[in-house]
């Protein structure tokens, strides 16, 4: 194949259709006319000598030639986009950008609490729309309509660039009168009532099952390893909800040490630490290629990555 006369357009088509897996969804992603990316389809396919994309039970799926090509597609046009970009500076004391930032309960607590401090005073044009996990997917953050993803992953896929801030012990937070607090043994724990708070991810939240432990997260995988588990009597996604029950009832509320810090000044408040072992946990930062080295969200992403380090 001569790539000198290829029409290149259609590496274009082949990304937006691979994403879509749909030409009608394709076509007003690219503002074309269906037919028009009908054509574009057939003429891949031929170039390629390769069907693309095949009707199935489940819809459009790719074939593995397809699959093959997507990410070194997605990667060369990556760099294009980047190197054609005006070479413009980014001044954050002018800038009235909006930054969309899927961010946890937990990461909002604890991290940009500080982050809106700090755009308040070198950037104070400049706009955050923080959106919970369960409005986002993976494809939203890919596709750069959410500019980063800031929470707990165990997973993430292989084209996004990332990065640790942190990691964060566990702690367990109960008031000064929870008759546990005299002897904080595993048996006074297992034998108190207990908050559940959310390891929130992508995609839109269900309801919780006490039984299916492995869905339940660090804490309770943990217990299940010593053949115990806890009592839960409340199961919340916010960690202020939580503090504030472990506050005002008889809970124990087992949360990452950071979030645990909120109330350490509380005279009400006692913060232990956890009679069995739990493994530390990471909170990422995560965006796409496509935003790699875009000026202000390298900006963004210094100023977070400082903040958490002067927070560690």
């Amino acid at each position: 194949m001569n790539i000198s006369k290829m029409d290149l357009n259609l590496l274009v088509y082949f990304d937006v259709l691979m994403r879509e897996r749909s030409v009608t969804r394709a076509a007003n992603q690219l503002s074309i006319t269906q037919p028009a990316m009908s054509n574009g389809l057939k003429r891949l396919r031929d170039l390629l000598a390769d069907p693309i994309l095949v009707r199935t039970s489940e819809g459009m799926t790719p074939t593995q030639r397809a699959l093959q090509l997507q990410p070194v597609v997605r990667d060369a046009l990556s760099k294009l986009e980047s190197a054609i970009q005006p070479q413009t500076e980014f001044d954050p004391k002018t800038s009235e950008r909006t930054f969309r930032i899927m961010a946890s309960d937990y990461a909002e607590s604890t991290l940009l609490l500080e982050v809106v401090r700090q755009l308040n005073q070198q950037a104070p044009g400049i706009t955050l729309d923080v959106i919970t996990p369960s409005d986002v997917t993976f494809h939203d953050v890919e596709h750069g309509k959410v500019d980063m993803a800031i929470n707990r992953f165990e997973e993430l896929p292989l084209s996004f660039h990332q990065k640790v801030l942190w990691y964060d012990t566990f702690s367990c937070v109960v008031n000064k009168l929870n008759p546990v607090v005299k002897d904080f043994t595993l048996d006074k724990y297992l034998s108190a009532q207990h908050i559940w708070v959310s390891k929130t991810g992508f995609g839109v939240g269900v309801g919780i099952d006490p039984n299916e432990v492995q869905k339940l997260g660090w804490v309770d995988l943990e217990l299940s390893k010593l053949g115990k588990k806890r009592r839960i009597r409340v199961f919340t996604r916010h960690y202020h909800v939580a503090l504030q029950l472990a506050r005002e009832q008889n809970l124990v509320a087992t949360l990452p040490t950071r979030a645990a810090s909120i109330h350490k000044d509380d005279p009400n408040m006692v913060i232990l630490e956890p009679p069995f072992d739990i493994p530390p946990i990471a909170l990422k930062m995560a965006w796409s290629a496509l935003l790699q080295h875009d000026a202000g969200h390298i900006w963004l992403r210094r100023l977070i990555i400082e903040i958490a380090k002067e927070l560690g």
